[in-house]
This record gives structure tokens, C-alpha cells and sequence, in this order.
């Protein structure tokens, strides 16, 4: 039923007439049913009123009034939201439809034949798209009959653009209320004897290519809506083996009655037979890997099946929340050939659960590839990054299928993952029991031919021996390593802004990396030189062994917590400063320390600390993000919180001397029951853990230095990025962090490049993943994610009912008040709150100093939050999955560091 061509947009559109570049016109729903019909899949004849449709509808009414005070209204104003949706939905369902829409809706159903019963479904603008699925924002109105109830339906379709969810869901993502619009389907009913969904992909552990089926007697709306418990089928597309069959209660069936509309009838022993036979499932299956092709990504279905035993295919659209496979750059060969693959998270390892700009990612191609050089691999093209690198969500992943095969790697790797994200280290576990990463290489030749060299090279062996005989001058050598690369790093002046893109290349790729193996070995030597302690006092002392961790020296953000307390009590000794910071809100302070009009006392100090310390930030690996000394916003919010810190004694320098005083009292005591079982014995503890409490603290410094360099080349990017600006690439500087070198280099020497258009869509795409709340931090190539799948016997992690468990990281009991924080600029944490975070860097430390526990989602016994809350002496539990959707702020919870519980009260 093709339209003829008009100067202006039809009304209404054959489904076959509708194709995917026409989403404006009819909606995501329509635009995937005409692929559907396209590539030749069985749907059901139908048409589509379009987007026209609804504008002549609702031109010049009361909806234009409301346009405009939507947009106006905050999207946490629930009230006022709804009240304006409400006038929405008034507006349409009380005003006429237009005389030329309803005779063209009368039209186009008679052709389907003299009062067929329809389905009239919305298809929204937004809906069904990749970006952003409104699925069941908008309503459908199932068995219809009769032209003017379709012309009904079709006015009830538009009225439902404006409900209070589907308005307060827009609302949230910023979407211009004037610009949505709504189209409808109008398709032949399948009396259907069985519906329901099919997912292409699984959605629960995002292995792809294994189909999922929910189905049901009668119409699909008993599934779609969570009424009914459906059979349930797992199928191998490919080989089309059912692998699982459930089979669901079935207690009710939503039939269509005679006449118009439909019923939900009771059903009586309706989970004693499945709905389905395996070969109609197969058939399902091997449907949606048809429709999978078609679109190229693994989609949600919904389907029917007629009396007659036929398919029919009525929806399909993204499935929005699989989380994307890693992959790797264009034209680097996946390590090892093909086969299944698995994928460690980079970034979660770091502490970063947010996305990385694509600055940031070129980023670290290039110090990735310097990693890998000076391993000794081969990496033909640093700026595309070494072949295990890879990027999924914008996040880094490393392929780590050659450890997985390899006996030492099996050995070493997952014992690092414990002290440092202990969740890796079990997935990672489980992954190598998988038969598909069975080893192939039992010796460490491998390792010793790339590692040996390498360390060799850096001067390792050198530093460890001066560590373990002349401690002291092992320190002063690195510190004095530390600053002068620091004072290094500032470029000449006078550089072209090509000059600095040149800079900025030069540094990820050689020397940003080049201070770590001068430092990492020795943290490394003082939690050996820990452990060997542990072992010579006889094992089991761990707590023992964390108090002599507590209030360590030598590191760098402890040092920078502390100075950030000095000057809150600098503040709080000077009236003016203390009421600007107490008073006012931390982005009004921050625009006037940049114009210089804070009190004196605070912008003196401000300056001062940002002078050493301005390099930092939350997520300070990508140099995409601001700096404290582009933006004290978050430092000023940290200064108001410590100024409601009243009870001297949990003052955190106060908290800092106690726990180090603990400490040290703690080694003499371990080493009197050492010496008390041989002098020699007792000689060697002490020296062992001296070197533990000069030495680890400094496992923050290698990445210290890292950020000090990266915030070097932010200044010289972001002056890069004036100059793009001033020559209209981009909008604006900071838009040169959402391009790449290469990109920057291009639209620098062009003179015509225009990427406003690219850094407009890597914004929007970098805002959708800022909303992603979880990130695998294992994934296999073919999409799994081992953490969810469910593992054969897996017992009850704890006795005490109801508890969380993790990994203990710092001893000690607190009973408080939780707070969740996702993201800590802006944060309000209450002295001896209990801090529940997803994950920590250096730009959380300073809520802990008035915290009075912690608990993470994410780490290990040795991660960053973990060693800092020991230094504070208070109780943290690290790896608790869900931790910030499982508890909530104001809920009371006990804090077993020792034990690594949770237990809500």
C-alpha cells in the first residue's frame, strides 16, 4: 500500500513503504517493521500514521503552551512535572482529530480488510533506537475493531507521549519537549495460540549469540507486562540446541475478545505442558539471528504464533543494556589468533568505574605501547596501542587470554589481583577453570625473556638490593628521581600548537611511563618484606600485620589530605574565610578564587595548595578531566565538610599521629615475640618491617607522578585546543579532549576541518556511559561476563543473615549511618558516616578523613582505598558486589573490617 509521492510528508505510510533513515517521520517502531519487511521476515500488513500526522494534531493548541514550561521546570520537580503532563494529555484527548487525518486512518484500514482487528501501537522518535530505549513509555492497544476506535486508539497513542514517566524520563536526559513527537502503527492482530520476547543475545550474562525465549499462552502482553511466569528457553542459534527449558506457571492468558479489546482469563494447570515444542523455539531462535544480521546488533523481539502454526515477527528493537564487546583498534590483530578471548577491565583495576574521553584513551595507546616496548613486544603502530589493548563503554580492557593459557601467568597474576581488586582475582579464577583457556605454555621462559631484560634495563635488581641494605638512601634517591622529573616535564616556551601536540605525543609515548620502574619496586619490597614478616611470626596475624600498615610514612595523598586539613583549620581561625566557605556553595567560591575576590586567608591558601597539588582530580589517569586548578569546586566542598568537623579528637591529624604511634608500637611488640624465638629471627622481623612501613607507603607515588605528567600535557592540549577553537574545528577549547592526536594534528594543519558535528555526538555518547552503573570487570569475547553467570554450588558467603561480604581490608568494628556516594565532587559526607562508594581514587581520600568507615565495591586488601583507610584506622570492607545498590543512604550498618561483612540492621 504505497503512498504517492507529495511535496510534504504523508500522514500515513505502508509498512512496506517505511525504511530506517524515515525515524523522524515514523518512529523507531515503524522504521525497525519496515527493515523487518524489507529484508523479507514475516510481519504482519499494517500502516504507519506518521509523525505529520500528530503535528497537525496538536499545532497551535494548548500543547504549545506547555512546551515551553516543561522545558523550563528541573527534572527532580516531580510535582510540577506531572501537573504539566497532565495539561499535556488534556490538550490532545479533548481536541478533535483533524478531518483529513481521520479519513486517511478510515482509508488505510479499510484496505486491511472490513473490520480486521488491529494492534495500534506508538512509535516514538526516540523509542527503539540504539542510544536510548523509551520502550514502554508510550501505550499499544491491542485487538481494536472498527475504524473510528482505531481513529481512538490513534488519539490515545499521542495522549500517552505525555504521561508523567514517559515526561519525567524525558525530562532527565534534557530532551527539548517542543521537538518530540509521536507516530503510530496500526497492524493486522495475530490470533496468536502462544507469544511472548526473544532476546538475540542473553541478557543476563551478555553472551551473544545464544537466544533467550519467554513465551506464554495467547497474546505477548501477558510476558511484555510481567503478569505471567513464562516458559522460559535458552537456545544455540547456530547449532539449534535447546541448552535450557523452564517451564513458567502460566497462570493467566491474555485473550482478545469478539467485538474489540481483551481479557485476561485464569488459567488451571497451566505450568504441566510448555507452550512451545523445541523445534518452534529453534525456529525462534535461528529467527532472530535473521533479524540480528539484519540490524547488526543483538536485538529484543517480540513474536507470535498463529493458529496455523505461523511466526510472526511484531517488534524488534536494540537491546540497550548489554555492555559492548572490547575491541580493538582498526587494523591491530587480535594476540594469539582467534578463539574465544578474555578481557581484564583496565580501568576498574584503577579505581575508574566512569568513561574515558577519547583523549584519554589515545592516551593510553601511547603509554600502553611504551609498556609493551620496553617489555621487549613488538608494536608496529604505538598510536593504535599494543595488542592487548582494548576499549569497551570507553573503558580499557586488556586481553589477557595468554595469561589464562600460561601456567606462571595462572600463578602470578590473580595473587597481584588479590591485594589489589580482589573481585578480578576470583572471576579471573573461574575464567581459568573454563575448559576453552585450557594451558598451553607451562614454563616461564616467555615471561623471563620479555621481564628480565626490561628489568634489567630500568635499574631494577640495583634498586632493590640498595632498598634492602641502605633503605634510607634507596628513599632520598627516588624522591629526589620523583622531583626531577617533575621539574623536567614544563617544554620549552614559544611552541606552535602543533609544536605541543608534538609534546603531548612524546611524553605518553616515552617518558611518562619511565619514572614507575624507579619507584614500583619499592612498595613492592615493602609488602614482600610484610608478608615475610607474617610468615616468620608463624601466619594467621593479619590484623597485626594491618595495624603496623596504619599511619604509614612517604605517602604522597596522605600528605596532601593532611595539608588540605591544615588549611581548614587555617580557615577556620579567620571569620571571613569561614563563613565564605560555610555559607556558599562551592561553584560560587570557585568562580571567585578565579577572579581573585575570596577573603585573603582562603584565597592565599587555596592558591598555595592547588599550587602543589592542583595537578589532581577525580578520574585523574584521563587527561580529559579537569584539573582541581581548572576547577576547585570539589576541594572547596572537601574544606566545608572538614569545617563541621567539631570533636578535636577525630581530627585527622590527630587520627594520623594515634594510628602511627599504634603502629609502631605494634612492631616492637612483634618483634619481641620474634626475638623471644631466636635473636636472628628477631633481627630479621625488624628490618622487615621497617622497610614495610618505608616503603609501602609509596605505592601511590608511581601513579603520582603518572598524573603529574598527564597534567602537564593537559595544559599544552588544552592550549592546543584554544587555537582549534579560535580557528572553528571546535566550539570550544576543552572540545579537544573528545578528539584524538591524530584528529587534532588534522584539524590543526587542515585550515578547513570542521569536528564540531563529531565532538557534538562523542559528547552525547560519553554522557550515556557517565550513566552506566555497572561495568564488567571480566568479559569474554563472545560477550559473557563470568561474574554473572552463576557458578555450580556456590555456597552461602556468610552465616549472619542478611550480611554482605567482601574482602577485609582494614580491622575494626563501626555500627553508623551509611551514606552513598557515586560520585564525590559535591559530596557531603557527615562526621563518622560510613563512606559506600563503587570505587575510590586519590580525589575521594579526602572524605575519609571524617569517615567513619568504608565500604567499596570494588578492590582488594591492597587497593587504594583499602591502604588509606588503614593508615586512618578505620574499618573498610572492599569488594561487596552492589554495595551502592544494596545499601542506602541513612540505613544503619556494621563494619567488620576483620571479618569483611556488612550487616544492614
Amino acid at each position: 500500500m504505497k503512498m504517492p509521492d507529495t511535496s510534504s510528508p504523508p500522514p500515513i505510510l505502508g509498512l512496506e513503504a517505511v525504511t530506517a533513515a524515515m525515524v523522524p517521520l515514523v518512529g523507531g517502531k515503524a522504521a525497525n517493521l519496515g527493515e523487518l519487511l524489507a529484508a523479507g521476515l514475516p510481519v504482519p500488513d499494517g500502516f504507519c500514521l506518521t509523525t505529520e500526522a500528530y503535528r497537525e494534531a496538536t499545532a497551535g493548541g494548548p500543547l504549545a503552551e506547555v512546551h515551553p514550561a516543561l522545558k523550563a521546570t528541573p527534572d527532580g520537580d516531580l510535582p510540577a512535572l506531572a501537573a504539566l503532563a497532565s495539561r499535556a494529555r488534556n490538550s490532545i484527548q479533548n481536541a478533535p482529530v483533524p478531518t483529513e487525518v481521520a479519513a486517511a486512518v478510515e482509508a488505510a484500514y479499510a484496505a486491511l480488510g472490513d473490520n480486521v482487528p488491529v494492534a495500534v501501537r506508538s512509535s516514538a522518535t526516540a523509542e527503539d533506537l540504539p542510544s536510548a530505549s523509551f520502550a514502554g513509555q508510550q501505550d499499544t492497544y491491542l485487538n481494536v475493531v472498527g475504524a473510528a476506535a482505531v481513529v481512538e486508539a490513534v488519539r490515545d497513542c499521542w495522549a500517552s507521549l505525555w504521561t508523567d514517566r514517559a515526561v519525567s524520563y524525558r525530562a532527565s536526559r534534557g530532551i527539548d519537549p517542543a521537538v518530540v513527537s509521536l507516530a503510530v502503527v496500526v497492524q493486522r492482530m495475530v490470533d496468536a495460540t502462544a507469544a511472548g520476547v526473544l532476546f538475540t543475545a542473553n541478557p543476563l550474562t551478555g553472551r551473544r549469540k545464544q537466544a533467550v525465549i519467554d513465551a506464554s499462552p495467547g497474546l505477548g502482553e501477558a510476558v511484555v507486562s510481567g503478569a505471567v511466569n513464562p516458559d522460559h528457553f535458552v537456545v544455540d542459534p547456530l547449532t539449534g540446541r535447546v541448552l535450557e527449558r523452564r517451564l513458567g506457571d502460566k497462570r493467566i492468558a491474555v485473550r482478545p475478545i469478539p467485538g474489540g479489546g481483551t481479557r485476561t482469563l485464569a488459567i488451571s494447570n497451566g505450568g504441566a505442558a510448555a507452550c512451545l515444542t523445541d523445534k518452534q523455539a529453534v525456529e525462534l531462535a535461528a529467527m532472530g539471528h535473521r533479524v540480528e544480521g539484519h540490524f547488526g546488533s543483538p536485538q529484543d523481539i517480540e513474536w507470535a504464533i498463529a493458529g496455523d502454526g505461523r511466526l510472526w515477527l511484531t517488534q524488534s528493537r536494540p537491546i540497550t543494556t548489554l555492555f559492548p564487546v572490547p575491541q580493538r583498534a582498526a587494523g591491530v590483530g587480535t594476540p594469539g589468533g582467534e578463539g574465544t578471548r578474555v578481557y581484564l577491565c583496565f580501568s576498574l583495576a584503577q579505581g575508574l568505574t566512569r568513561p574515558i574521553t577519547p583523549m584519554g584513551l589515545a592516551a593510553f595507546r601511547l603509554i600502553a605501547s611504551s609498556v609493551a616496548r620496553a617489555a621487549q613486544f613488538d608494536v608496529p603502530e604505538p598510536r593504535r596501542g599494543p595488542s592487548p589493548y582494548a576499549v569497551a563503554g570507553q573503558r580499557i580492557y586488556f586481553d589477557l587470554t595468554a595469561v589464562a593459557r600460561s601456567t606462571t601467568g595462572r600463578r602470578i597474576v590473580p595473587r597481584v589481583f588479590d591485594v589489589m581488586e580482589a573481585r578480578s582475582a576470583t572471576v579471573l579464577r573461574r575464567v581459568f577453570e573454563d575448559p576453552r583457556f585450557s594451558v598451553t605454555r607451562r614454563t616461564p621462559l616467555g615471561l623471563l625473556r620479555h621481564g628480565v631484560p626490561a628489568a634489567v634495563h630500568a635499574g631494577v635488581p640495583e634498586t632493590l638490593l640498595r632498598a634492602i641494605f641502605r633503605p634510607d638512601a634507596a628513599l632520598r634517591r627516588t624522591n629526589r628521581r620523583a622531583r626531577e622529573f617533575a621539574n623536567s616535564l614544563e617544554p620549552p616556551a614559544g611552541f606552535t600548537p602543533l609544536q605541543r601536540l608534538d609534546y603531548a605525543e612524546h611524553v605518553f609515548g616515552t617518558r611518562i611511563f619511565s619514572v614507575v620502574p624507579s619507584i614500583l619496586p619499592l612498595p613492592a619490597l615493602g609488602f614482600a618484606a610484610l608478608a615475610l614478616a607474617g610468615k616468620l611470626l608463624g601466619g594467621g596475624r593479619w590484623e597485626d600485620l594491618q595495624t603496623v600498615l596504619r599511619g604509614l610514612p612517604n605517602n604522597v595523598t596522605t600528605e596532601m589530605d593532611l595539608e588540605l586539613w591544615r588549611l581548614a583549620q587555617v580557615i577556620k581561625n579567620d571569620g571571613g574565610s569561614r563563613a565564605a566557605v560555610t555559607d556558599r556553595k562551592p561553584a560560587e567560591l570557585a568562580e571567585e578564587f578565579r577572579a581573585g575576590q575570596l577573603p585573603a586567608v582562603l584565597q592565599s591558601g587555596l592558591a598555595r595548595f592547588l599550587g602543589q597539588y592542583g595537578h589532581r582530580a577525580v578520574a585523574e589517569i584521563d587527561v580529559g578531566m579537569p584539573r582541581w586548578s581548572d576547577d576547585p569546586t570539589h576541594i572547596l566542598g572537601v574544606l566545608a565538610n572538614y569545617l563541621r568537623l567539631e570533636d578535636s579528637a577525630l581530627a585527622p591529624d590527630v587520627q594520623f599521629s594515634n594510628a602511627a604511634e599504634e603502629a609502631e608500637a605494634c612492631v616492637e611488640r612483634l618483634v619481641a615475640e620474634a626475638r623471644s624465638r631466636g635473636w636472628l629471627r628477631g633481627t630479621v622481623v625488624r628490618a622487615a618491617l621497617r622497610r614495610a612501613r618505608l616503603f609501602a607507603g609509596l605505592r601511590e607515588l608511581p601513579k603520582y607522578q603518572l598524573v603529574v605528567g598527564l597534567a602537564e600535557v593537559r595544559k599544552q592540549l588544552a592550549l592546543a585546543g584554544a587555537a582549534l577553537a579560535a580557528a572553528g574545528v571546535v566550539d570550544e577549547a576543552d572540545d579537544v579532549f573528545f578528539l584524538d592526536l591524530d584528529e587534532a594534528r588534522a584539524g590543526l594543519s587542515s585550515g578547513t576541518a570542521d569536528f564540531r558535528g563529531l565532538v557534538a555526538q562523542r559528547r552525547a555518547d560519553y554522557a550515556l556511559e557517565l550513566e552506566r552503573r555497572h561495568v564488567p570487570r571480566v568479559l569474554l569475547s563472545d560477550g559473557t561476563e563470568p561474574e554473572a553467570v552463576p557458578s555450580a554450588g556456590a555456597a552461602a558467603a556468610s552465616t549472619v543473615p542478611g550480611a554482605l561480604t567482601g574482602s577485609p581490608a582494614s580491622a575494626g568494628v563501626v555500627t553508623a549511618t551509611a551514606r552513598v556516594i557515586l560520585d564525590p565532587v559535591g559530596a557531603r559526607l557527615e562526621p563518622g558516616e560510613i563512606l559506600v562508594a563503587p570505587s575510590t581514587d586519590p580525589g575521594w581520600t579526602p572524605l575519609f578523613l571524617t569517615a567513619g568507615g568504608l565500604v567499596m565495591e570494588m578492590g582488594g586488601p591492597n587497593s587504594h582505598g583499602a591502604v588509606v583507610a588503614r593508615e586512618y584506622g578505620i574499618p573498610a570492607v572492599v569488594g561487596v558486589p552492589d554495595a551502592t545498590l544494596r545499601l542506602s543512604t541513612g540505613q544503619e550498618i556494621t563494619v567488620d573490617g576483620g571479618a569483611g561483612t556488612v550487616v544492614p540492621s
